[in-house]
């Protein structure tokens, strides 16, 4: 059967933290009973990255997951694009693997999407930072904060928050413009903000 949901994971070098966060992920969409497909995408970690969220995998026997793997280093921009072009359902999201945004505030992403009201959806840490679930160092922070208002000024861009790794779309409408897209590396947000809008 085909899922509602596809949420793709992209990650490097989070044998550490990956299981745990595939867990939550994992239980959350079982809670939920939301018809989902969970896909891992190792952008060519040296560790057990993959191994790890297999094994996660396995304590969630009617979850339709899967792990991409590859051997060379990418970016995140080319893991999310593998994951999305293996995404099987109409909608799918992408979480980064730290869970910063927590995975329960995925309906607030889904649902404008369901309701047709936009085509893209994204988390933003500039809007409520009370929500971030794991927060990076102030210096991330501050220069995540530049880094937004130089990209918003150069590109004209509407949104406070482009870097956020919480994003959804529309995969009929996104999936055709993945195939136009070239950054795989820094910079792939800001690609498909531009790309989309």
């Amino acid at each position: 059967m085909k899922p509602d949901i596809s949420i793709i994971v992209p990650a490097f070098a989070e044998e550490a933290r990956l299981g745990e966060s595939v867990r939550l992920i994992s239980s959350y969409l079982e809670g939920t009973g939301t018809n989902s497909e969970l896909i891992v995408v190792d952008d060519g970690s040296k560790d057990n990255t993959a191994q790890t969220a297999e094994s996660a995998f396995t304590n969630f026997p009617h979850l339709d997951s899967k792990v991409i793997q590859y051997d060379t280093n990418r970016g995140k921009g080319f893991a999310v694009k593998t994951g999305l072009l293996a995404a099987r359902a109409d909608i799918a999201l992408f979480s980064v693997a730290d869970l910063s945004t927590p995975i329960e505030e995925m309906p607030k992403l889904i649902e404008p999407i369901k309701q047709a009201i936009c085509d893209v959806s994204f988390g933003s840490r500039a809007i409520d930072r009370s929500l971030i679930g794991t927060h990076q160092p102030w210096r991330r922070e501050q220069g995540g904060r530049v880094m937004n208002l130089i990209i918003k000024t150069m590109t004209g861009l509407p949104f406070l928050d482009t870097q956020c790794g919480f994003k959804a779309f529309n995969m009929t409408k996104f999936r055709p413009l993945l195939e136009v897209m070239t950054i795989d590396r820094f910079g792939f947000d800001v690609e498909f903000l531009f790309v989309a809008n």
